[in-house]
């Protein structure tokens, strides 16, 4: 299966487009900073996914993208408690990352069983 048909990779992409349009409105302070970090973290993520579904041990990749999730998911947060995202901005992002962290849960307790 290539890696960009995966579900989990549509919405860790989806939600990384998302703060890359929600980071143009970032006070300055924030989106060279906070941001960014927010970014690569997701890019890390997706790079986890795409190792996870290329290889044999799955686990190890995929139990480093739910730790790039809990990156995410905390930095999120930061960005609407500083007042960067709306609240409604925020709870499209947290859909997006519950979803996200469903999925690599699944996967990952699917990959421990083989």
């Amino acid at each position: 299966m290539i890696y960009d048909n995966l579900p989990v990779y549509k919405a860790t992409y989806d939600l990384l487009l998302q703060i890359f349009r929600m980071n143009r409105n970032f006070q300055r302070d924030y989106r060279y900073t906070l941001g960014e970090n927010v970014k690569n973290e997701l890019i890390a993520l997706l790079v986890c996914i795409y190792y996870a579904n290329s290889t044999v041990q799955k686990a190890v990749y995929l139990q480093k993208a739910k730790e790039h999730m809990v990156r995410v998911k905390l930095q999120v947060r930061l960005l609407m408690d500083l007042k960067q995202i709306s609240l409604k901005q925020y709870a499209t992002a947290a859909e997006q990352m519950e979803s996200v962290s469903k999925q690599l849960t699944a996967w990952y307790k699917s990959s421990e069983k083989k």
